[in-house]
């Protein structure tokens, strides 16, 4: 169009995108007037730009009056194009909107639904799995409960069952002591007893049945372990031999009972996952503690024998049946496995090739014989005997007196007398022999037990061949 009707405005300098208008206005106003003139002339400039103005309004009327019908029909024709456009979105908009409306009909009620059963079923099932739990440890209770009436464990019960029996009973009712200690343990979040604190009856239970029974159970079973004796059990062969086997296998038995419920009673890491690895701490405390009775007493008792002589040989027939017992001891539990343990899985039979408990480590002797850092429990015992027995010779014969002066005197005889107590004393007795064998065990009888007796021996002749 300006290449058709030339025109004198420069309609690319308003055109280009470096337009200023205050340098385009400061050129009109330098170019009408002069530079030394005081007083500007600003109505010729200004004259100007309103005829540019009135010349650009001019040619843009007369470019709209001869193109209002294209601009019109091409109007015309961007505006239907909207419109179609916008009916189609519409209809576009509509489909959605009711697709979304058929969706949130179909899936989301039906999801927020199923999401509430979601929830209501893992509420449910926590609930049953809690119900569970709790049945699980009031048959567990009961159990426990019957367990203790066979023997008198509660007040108002009698016990229709006696001797061995009773530690049988017992045994059961470790086992499920340490059933219901599981459950009560394992309360974290996922475990079998999830929830189980929070729930009254099984506080009760815990409270008034299950640690009562557990202090019960223990008591016994340490009881029958230091009052455990074989020695004063007739072995010969006469009319009272049948009746000391009944009473030595009754013996074994109550104290082969005792070890596997302090063995199932003592304390298990959670992080122990093998019964390989478990040390039962509470069966080998009960059995050091018999082991260092019985050098305690014996100690007492040989040190008051030495300052009064006319009972030493009384004492030293009680020695040698206390250590005897002690041999006896070690005889049982050398042939004694640990007995299954509710908290362990079972082993399986192709795991290892079977072995007899002689040759097999895997007995509940050999934890008593790492513990007191020793191979032989009679060893021990004279050994220990034989350590602190020095100074209480030593102690008599610095008091002197008439004490000291016997003992000088009779130090032969005295040593003659250690020597055959100590011998006499690392012997089975016969009932144990004679159980052990029926049993299918094979008692070790064959020890050479001459080094202990020198050490005894010495214990003595140190302080008195001075």
């Amino acid at each position: 169009m300006a290449d058709a009707e030339p025109s004198y405005i420069d309609y690319e300098a308003f055109l280009d995108p470096d337009f200023s208008p205050a340098s385009f206005a400061n050129s009109l106003v330098v170019a009408t007037n002069n530079a030394t003139d005081t007083p500007l002339d600003l109505s010729t400039p200004l004259s100007r730009v309103l005829f540019d103005l009135q010349e650009i309004d001019t040619h843009i009327h007369a470019l709209t009056t001869k193109s209002a019908l294209p601009l019109l029909t091409h109007t015309r024709d961007q505006t239907d194009a909207a419109s179609h456009i916008l009916n189609e979105a519409e209809d576009q908009i509509a489909s959605v909107m009711q697709g979304y409306e058929r969706l949130e009909k179909e899936v989301f009620s039906k999801w927020e639904a199923a999401d509430e059963a979601r929830v209501a079923a893992e509420k449910s099932l926590a609930t049953v799995r809690l119900a569970r739990a709790v049945a699980r440890c009031l048959s567990l209770g009961r159990q426990l409960e019957s367990q203790l009436a066979e023997i008198g464990g509660i007040e108002g019960t009698t016990s229709p069952v006696t001797g061995r029996d009773d530690y049988r009973t017992l045994e059961r009712a470790a086992s499920t002591i340490v059933s219901l200690r599981r459950m009560l343990s394992e309360t974290g979040p996922g475990e079998e007893g999830y929830g189980l604190d929070r729930v009254k009856v099984v506080r009760t239970l815990r409270a008034e049945l299950v640690l009562p029974a557990e202090n019960m159970v223990k008591a016994r079973a340490q009881q029958a372990i230091t009052r455990f004796s074989m020695s004063n059990i007739s072995g010969g062969a006469s009319a009272q031999t049948q009746s000391g086997y009944r009473q030595a296998r009754d013996a074994r038995a109550r104290l082969v009972s005792a070890v596997n419920i302090l063995y199932l009673l003592s304390p298990v890491p959670k992080t122990l996952g093998f019964a390989a690895d478990f040390l039962p701490e509470l069966l080998l405390s009960t059995l050091q503690g018999y082991m260092h009775t019985a050098i305690s007493t014996s100690l007492s008792n040989l040190t008051r024998s030495l300052s009064m002589l006319p009972t030493l040989e009384r004492t030293l027939a009680d020695l040698s049946a206390r250590c005897q017992d002690i041999f006896a001891l070690e005889a049982v539990l050398n042939h004694l496995r640990p007995p299954p343990h509710p908290l362990f899985p079972a082993a399986q039979p192709s795991e290892a090739p079977p072995q007899t408990s002689s040759s097999s480590k895997n007995n509940l002797l050999q934890p008593l014989l790492t513990s007191l850092d020793t191979s032989s429990l009679p060893s021990y015992f004279w050994r220990s005997l034989a350590s602190y027995l020095t100074a209480r010779v030593q102690e008599i014969v610095n008091r002197g007196g008439v004490s000291a002066r016997t003992l000088r005197s009779n130090r032969d005889r005295i040593k003659k007398e250690v020597k055959e107590c100590v011998l006499r004393g690392s012997q089975l007795p016969t009932s144990v022999l004679g159980t052990e064998k029926r049993l299918g065990g094979e008692p070790a009888t064959g020890r050479n037990w001459e080094r202990e007796a020198a050490v005894m021996v010495s214990s003595i002749a140190s302080v008195l061949d001075k």
